[in-house]
Protein backbone atom coordinates (compact mmCIF):
# COMPACT_ATOMS: atom_id res chain seq x y z
CA UNK A 1 0.00 0.00 0.00
CA UNK A 2 1.25 3.56 -0.67
CA UNK A 3 2.99 5.36 2.18
CA UNK A 4 3.39 9.11 2.63
CA UNK A 5 7.08 8.88 1.76
CA UNK A 6 9.23 6.42 -0.16
CA UNK A 7 11.60 5.10 2.49
CA UNK A 8 13.96 2.27 1.47
CA UNK A 9 14.30 -1.04 3.34
CA UNK A 10 10.81 -1.16 4.80
CA UNK A 11 9.65 -4.79 4.99
CA UNK A 12 7.05 -5.68 2.39
CA UNK A 13 3.59 -5.97 3.90
CA UNK A 14 0.90 -8.26 2.55
CA UNK A 15 -2.24 -6.66 1.10
CA UNK A 16 -5.91 -7.40 1.75
CA UNK A 17 -7.32 -9.98 1.42
CA UNK A 18 -4.40 -11.41 3.39
CA UNK A 19 -3.58 -14.89 4.64
CA UNK A 20 -0.55 -13.71 6.58
CA UNK A 21 0.19 -10.44 8.32
CA UNK A 22 -3.39 -10.31 9.58
CA UNK A 23 -4.53 -8.04 12.38
CA UNK A 24 -7.55 -8.88 14.48
CA UNK A 25 -8.91 -5.89 16.41
CA UNK A 26 -11.15 -5.94 19.46
CA UNK A 27 -14.12 -3.56 19.43
CA UNK A 28 -15.20 -3.37 23.06
CA UNK A 29 -18.30 -1.29 22.36
CA UNK A 30 -17.11 1.81 20.53
CA UNK A 31 -19.73 4.13 19.08
CA UNK A 32 -20.73 4.24 15.43
CA UNK A 33 -18.96 7.58 15.09
CA UNK A 34 -15.79 6.08 16.58
CA UNK A 35 -16.14 3.15 14.18
CA UNK A 36 -16.30 5.58 11.26
CA UNK A 37 -13.11 7.27 12.50
CA UNK A 38 -11.52 3.84 12.91
CA UNK A 39 -12.28 2.97 9.30
CA UNK A 40 -10.82 6.27 8.09
CA UNK A 41 -7.52 5.70 9.89
CA UNK A 42 -7.07 1.95 10.05
CA UNK A 43 -9.27 0.00 7.62
CA UNK A 44 -6.33 -0.94 5.36
CA UNK A 45 -4.59 -2.64 8.27
CA UNK A 46 -7.51 -4.56 9.82
CA UNK A 47 -8.63 -8.02 8.67
CA UNK A 48 -10.96 -9.13 11.48
CA UNK A 49 -12.93 -7.19 14.07
CA UNK A 50 -14.15 -9.00 17.14
CA UNK A 51 -17.09 -7.48 18.97
CA UNK A 52 -15.47 -8.34 22.27
CA UNK A 53 -16.96 -10.79 24.76
CA UNK A 54 -20.67 -9.94 25.24
CA UNK A 55 -20.57 -6.29 24.19
CA UNK A 56 -22.70 -6.91 21.08
CA UNK A 57 -25.66 -7.74 23.33
CA UNK A 58 -25.77 -4.30 24.92
CA UNK A 59 -23.99 -1.96 22.47
CA UNK A 60 -25.97 0.44 20.30
CA UNK A 61 -25.90 0.47 16.48
CA UNK A 62 -24.24 -2.95 16.24
CA UNK A 63 -25.79 -3.79 12.86
CA UNK A 64 -24.72 -0.44 11.44
CA UNK A 65 -21.16 -0.99 12.65
CA UNK A 66 -21.08 -4.48 11.16
CA UNK A 67 -22.15 -3.12 7.77
CA UNK A 68 -19.54 -0.36 7.99
CA UNK A 69 -16.76 -2.81 8.82
CA UNK A 70 -17.79 -5.24 6.10
CA UNK A 71 -17.95 -2.41 3.56
CA UNK A 72 -14.25 -1.95 4.31
CA UNK A 73 -13.48 -5.63 3.60
CA UNK A 74 -13.22 -6.61 7.26
CA UNK A 75 -14.75 -9.79 8.61
CA UNK A 76 -16.73 -9.33 11.83
CA UNK A 77 -17.68 -11.76 14.58
CA UNK A 78 -18.82 -11.77 18.19
CA UNK A 79 -16.42 -12.83 20.91
CA UNK A 80 -16.08 -16.46 21.91
CA UNK A 81 -17.30 -15.69 25.41
CA UNK A 82 -20.71 -14.89 23.97
CA UNK A 83 -20.66 -18.14 21.99
CA UNK A 84 -19.99 -19.96 25.26
CA UNK A 85 -22.79 -18.05 27.00
CA UNK A 86 -25.22 -19.47 24.43
CA UNK A 87 -23.73 -22.98 24.60
CA UNK A 88 -23.87 -23.34 28.37
CA UNK A 89 -27.57 -22.45 28.14
CA UNK A 90 -28.05 -25.05 25.37
CA UNK A 91 -28.96 -22.30 22.87
CA UNK A 92 -26.74 -23.05 19.86
CA UNK A 93 -29.56 -22.45 17.37
CA UNK A 94 -30.33 -19.15 19.07
CA UNK A 95 -26.66 -18.23 18.68
CA UNK A 96 -26.90 -18.83 14.92
CA UNK A 97 -30.08 -16.76 14.83
CA UNK A 98 -28.35 -13.89 16.65
CA UNK A 99 -25.34 -14.05 14.30
CA UNK A 100 -27.69 -13.87 11.32
CA UNK A 101 -29.72 -11.01 12.79
CA UNK A 102 -26.51 -9.02 13.30
CA UNK A 103 -25.52 -9.65 9.68
CA UNK A 104 -22.24 -11.30 10.65
CA UNK A 105 -20.16 -13.29 8.17
CA UNK A 106 -17.83 -14.93 10.69
CA UNK A 107 -17.96 -16.79 14.00
CA UNK A 108 -15.63 -17.72 16.82
CA UNK A 109 -15.80 -21.04 18.63
CA UNK A 110 -14.03 -21.18 21.97
CA UNK A 111 -14.04 -23.03 25.26
CA UNK A 112 -11.93 -20.71 27.39
CA UNK A 113 -14.54 -20.14 30.10
CA UNK A 114 -16.47 -23.42 30.04
CA UNK A 115 -15.55 -27.03 29.37
CA UNK A 116 -16.76 -28.38 26.02
CA UNK A 117 -15.93 -31.91 24.89
CA UNK A 118 -13.43 -31.43 22.08
CA UNK A 119 -15.33 -33.60 19.64
CA UNK A 120 -18.41 -31.50 20.34
CA UNK A 121 -16.42 -28.31 19.85
CA UNK A 122 -15.26 -29.60 16.45
CA UNK A 123 -18.89 -30.39 15.60
CA UNK A 124 -19.82 -26.76 16.28
CA UNK A 125 -16.92 -25.63 14.07
CA UNK A 126 -17.96 -27.97 11.28
CA UNK A 127 -21.59 -26.81 11.37
CA UNK A 128 -20.70 -23.13 11.38
CA UNK A 129 -18.02 -23.50 8.70
CA UNK A 130 -20.72 -24.39 6.17
CA UNK A 131 -22.00 -20.79 6.24
CA UNK A 132 -19.41 -18.63 8.02
CA UNK A 133 -15.70 -17.97 8.23
CA UNK A 134 -14.81 -19.71 11.48
CA UNK A 135 -12.05 -18.83 13.89
CA UNK A 136 -11.53 -21.17 16.83
CA UNK A 137 -9.67 -20.39 20.00
CA UNK A 138 -7.43 -22.78 21.89
CA UNK A 139 -6.40 -22.26 25.52
CA UNK A 140 -8.01 -21.42 28.83
CA UNK A 141 -8.83 -17.93 30.09
CA UNK A 142 -8.07 -19.03 33.65
CA UNK A 143 -4.71 -18.19 35.17
CA UNK A 144 -2.72 -21.23 36.21
CA UNK A 145 -4.47 -23.63 33.83
CA UNK A 146 -1.68 -25.49 32.05
CA UNK A 147 -2.38 -27.30 28.78
CA UNK A 148 0.38 -29.64 27.61
CA UNK A 149 1.93 -28.52 24.29
CA UNK A 150 1.03 -31.84 22.64
CA UNK A 151 -2.62 -31.23 23.55
CA UNK A 152 -2.49 -27.65 22.22
CA UNK A 153 -1.16 -28.97 18.92
CA UNK A 154 -3.69 -31.78 18.65
CA UNK A 155 -6.60 -29.44 19.38
CA UNK A 156 -5.39 -26.85 16.90
CA UNK A 157 -4.98 -29.42 14.14
CA UNK A 158 -8.35 -31.04 14.83
CA UNK A 159 -10.07 -27.64 14.72
CA UNK A 160 -8.40 -26.71 11.44
CA UNK A 161 -9.47 -30.08 10.04
CA UNK A 162 -13.03 -29.40 11.26
CA UNK A 163 -13.22 -26.18 9.25
CA UNK A 164 -11.54 -23.36 11.15
CA UNK A 165 -9.91 -20.80 8.86
CA UNK A 166 -7.50 -19.81 11.62
CA UNK A 167 -6.86 -21.01 15.14
CA UNK A 168 -6.41 -18.35 17.80
CA UNK A 169 -3.79 -18.91 20.50
CA UNK A 170 -5.45 -17.67 23.69
CA UNK A 171 -3.90 -14.89 25.76
CA UNK A 172 -7.06 -13.12 26.90
CA UNK A 173 -7.49 -9.36 26.79
CA UNK A 174 -4.88 -9.07 29.56
CA UNK A 175 -2.16 -11.13 27.85
CA UNK A 176 -1.47 -13.08 31.03
CA UNK A 177 -2.76 -16.58 30.27
CA UNK A 178 -2.41 -19.26 27.59
CA UNK A 179 0.67 -18.54 25.45
CA UNK A 180 1.91 -16.05 28.06
CA UNK A 181 2.95 -16.38 31.66
CA UNK A 182 1.20 -14.48 34.45
CA UNK A 183 3.74 -11.65 34.12
CA UNK A 184 3.01 -11.28 30.39
CA UNK A 185 6.22 -12.91 29.16
CA UNK A 186 6.01 -15.46 26.34
CA UNK A 187 5.66 -19.17 27.00
CA UNK A 188 8.52 -19.85 24.57
CA UNK A 189 8.58 -23.64 24.85
CA UNK A 190 4.87 -23.87 24.06
CA UNK A 191 5.10 -21.42 21.15
CA UNK A 192 8.08 -23.21 19.60
CA UNK A 193 6.38 -26.59 19.92
CA UNK A 194 3.20 -25.26 18.28
CA UNK A 195 4.96 -23.79 15.22
CA UNK A 196 6.91 -26.99 14.72
CA UNK A 197 3.61 -28.73 13.96
CA UNK A 198 1.08 -26.08 12.90
CA UNK A 199 1.63 -23.80 9.90
CA UNK A 200 2.34 -20.27 11.05
CA UNK A 201 -0.14 -18.81 8.55
CA UNK A 202 -2.95 -20.76 10.24
CA UNK A 203 -2.41 -19.19 13.68
CA UNK A 204 -3.49 -15.84 15.11
CA UNK A 205 -1.52 -15.02 18.25
CA UNK A 206 -3.38 -12.90 20.79
CA UNK A 207 -0.97 -10.08 21.66
CA UNK A 208 -2.74 -7.29 23.55
CA UNK A 209 0.48 -5.88 25.04
CA UNK A 210 3.06 -3.99 22.96
CA UNK A 211 5.91 -6.12 24.29
CA UNK A 212 4.06 -9.22 23.09
CA UNK A 213 3.55 -7.76 19.62
CA UNK A 214 7.27 -6.97 19.47
CA UNK A 215 8.15 -10.51 20.56
CA UNK A 216 6.19 -12.15 17.74
CA UNK A 217 7.31 -9.63 15.10
CA UNK A 218 10.95 -10.25 15.97
CA UNK A 219 10.39 -14.01 16.10
CA UNK A 220 8.32 -14.49 12.94
CA UNK A 221 8.67 -11.28 10.93
CA UNK A 222 6.46 -8.37 9.95
CA UNK A 223 3.73 -10.56 8.45
CA UNK A 224 2.81 -12.62 11.49
CA UNK A 225 -0.91 -12.83 12.38
CA UNK A 226 -1.76 -11.09 15.67
CA UNK A 227 -5.00 -10.41 17.49
CA UNK A 228 -6.76 -8.77 20.43
CA UNK A 229 -5.31 -5.46 19.26
CA UNK A 230 -6.88 -2.39 20.83
CA UNK A 231 -8.57 0.17 18.56
CA UNK A 232 -5.98 2.82 19.46
CA UNK A 233 -3.06 0.46 18.75
CA UNK A 234 -3.69 -0.31 15.06
CA UNK A 235 -1.45 2.38 13.58
CA UNK A 236 1.23 1.95 16.29
CA UNK A 237 1.22 -1.81 15.55
CA UNK A 238 1.67 -1.17 11.84
CA UNK A 239 4.73 1.00 12.56
CA UNK A 240 6.12 -1.89 14.62
CA UNK A 241 5.50 -4.20 11.65
CA UNK A 242 7.64 -2.07 9.32
CA UNK A 243 10.38 -1.03 11.73
CA UNK A 244 9.32 2.57 12.28
CA UNK A 245 9.13 2.40 16.05
CA UNK A 246 11.98 2.07 18.49
CA UNK A 247 11.22 -1.51 19.53
CA UNK A 248 11.71 -2.89 15.98
CA UNK A 249 13.81 -0.09 14.50
CA UNK A 250 16.77 -2.33 13.57
CA UNK A 251 14.85 -5.59 13.19
CA UNK A 252 14.20 -5.37 9.45
CA UNK A 253 17.17 -3.24 8.35
CA UNK A 254 20.09 -4.73 6.39
CA UNK A 255 23.10 -5.64 8.54
CA UNK A 256 25.16 -2.69 7.25
CA UNK A 257 22.77 -0.27 8.99
CA UNK A 258 22.68 -2.03 12.32
CA UNK A 259 24.51 -0.34 15.16
CA UNK A 260 25.98 -1.90 18.26
CA UNK A 261 25.94 -0.19 21.61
Amino acid sequence: MPYNVNLPFLPERTQKPRKTGMTMVMDKGISLRQAEDLMETGADYIDFIKLGFGTSVISKNVKEKVKLYQKNNIKVYVGGTLFEAFIIRDKFEDYIKFVNEMGLDSAEVSDGSITIDHEKKCEYINKLAKNYTVLSEVGSKEEGVIIHPARWIKMMQNELDAGSTKVIAEARESGTVGIFHKNGSAHTLLINRIVNKIKLENIIWETPQKSQQVYFLKLFGSNVNVGNIAVDDIIPLETLRIGLRGDTFFTFLPEKFKQTT
